[in-house]
């Protein structure tokens, strides 16, 4: 394939979720773009972003090849491992390429042209950008993509309550109890209300939190989707068809996307968040996006949180009129 120096390049571990965040950015530059997927061997891994001796031998035969001259205009990591190869890029460049990173590094921010990190990160610098959540593609072009691809959902009784389900994570329990708790509390509200429930899982979810799920609600109108054996992942046809999303509160990410889809959003916290997500909640909840599972139907909705396309804008402003030569 044809490479150009005026291309974005969006640079990434094998993570999901840094693969949807830098792409999601990226697309909205309206430039050539190109993915990379760059995973450095050790001992490399161990120290990126910090640099260690013979840097160019990080990357295999292959990959070493993708990262290779015409440099591009600019170019997006997210996660430590791939902003290791946005900081070198300053440098290969000559500084004629304008490096993006997507979260906190750990280390100095000046090492990069640009650090996008959320204000739960409480970093500062003036390099520095700091959205509420995390970069997603959700806007009303994506969500209409997701009804027109899912159009049997519409056929679904009202209100469509999507359940987006994460899993467990470090200093937070989502266990068999927390599973039980949650799915009586939605039980409860369908009865009053009525509508479907649209349970979708993720790759964080265990067997045991779906086993749950698919046996509480096996009663109730709606989906379960839990893996590829379900068929097709529904996720972003439930977002566009949901009249409220109610989202465990172990991912940043999920509760973003869910944020700027423009419905209301609620979670259920039954125990101590970490410090760093418990800014992140506060955050949404003093902004009225985020609200308590049992709160009434009727709850004010607010504007979508949709930060992508400004932190996009402010990227444009920043980079170099013209690419290099």
């Amino acid at each position: 394939m044809l490479r150009s120096a005026g291309e974005c390049w969006a640079i990434t571990d094998t993570a999901a979720g840094n693969r949807r965040q830098a792409l999601a950015l990226a697309e909205r530059l309206g430039l050539p773009l190109r993915q990379l997927v760059l995973e450095p061997r050790a001992p490399w891994s161990w120290f990126a972003p910090r640099r260690f001796p013979g840097g160019s031998f990080a990357l295999n035969r292959v990959q070493r090849s993708q990262f290779s001259p015409p440099w591009p205009r600019i170019a997006i990591s997210c996660g430590r491992t791939a902003a290791l190869f946005t900081r070198q890029l300053r440098e290969l460049s000559k500084g004629h390429c304008h490096t993006v990173q997507i979260l906190d590094p750990r280390i100095d921010p000046a090492h990069w042209d640009t650090v996008i990190a959320p204000q739960h990160d409480q970093l500062s610098g003036p390099n520095v950008l700091t959205p509420v959540g995390s970069l997603n593609p959700v806007d009303e072009t994506w969500l209409a993509h997701g009804r027109c691809s899912h159009p049997v959902l519409a056929e679904l009784p009202q209100p469509r309550i999507g359940v987006l389900l994460g899993g467990p994570r470090k200093s937070l329990s989502l266990n068999g109890r927390y599973a039980r708790e949650l799915a009586a509390r939605l039980l409860t509200r369908q009865r009053e209300e009525g509508g479907s429930l649209l349970v979708l899982g993720s790759r964080r979810t265990p067997p045991e939190l779906s086993a749950i799920f698919q046996q509480e609600l096996r009663a109730t109108p709606g989906l379960r989707w839990f893996n590829q054996a379900d068929g097709p992942n529904p996720y972003q046809g439930v977002l566009g068809w949901a009249d409220r999303l109610v989202v465990t509160p172990d991912s940043v990410n999920m509760l973003s996307e869910a944020c700027a889809v423009g419905c209301p959003v609620q979670t259920l916290v039954t125990a101590p968040l970490p410090p760093k997500l418990q800014r992140f909640h506060q955050a949404l909840r003093h902004a009225g996006q985020l609200h308590d599972i049992d709160a009434p139907a009727s709850a004010e909705r607010v504007a979508p949180l949709r930060e992508t396309a400004v932190f996009a804008r402010a990227l444009r402003a920043r980079m170099p009129v013209h690419p290099p030569g």
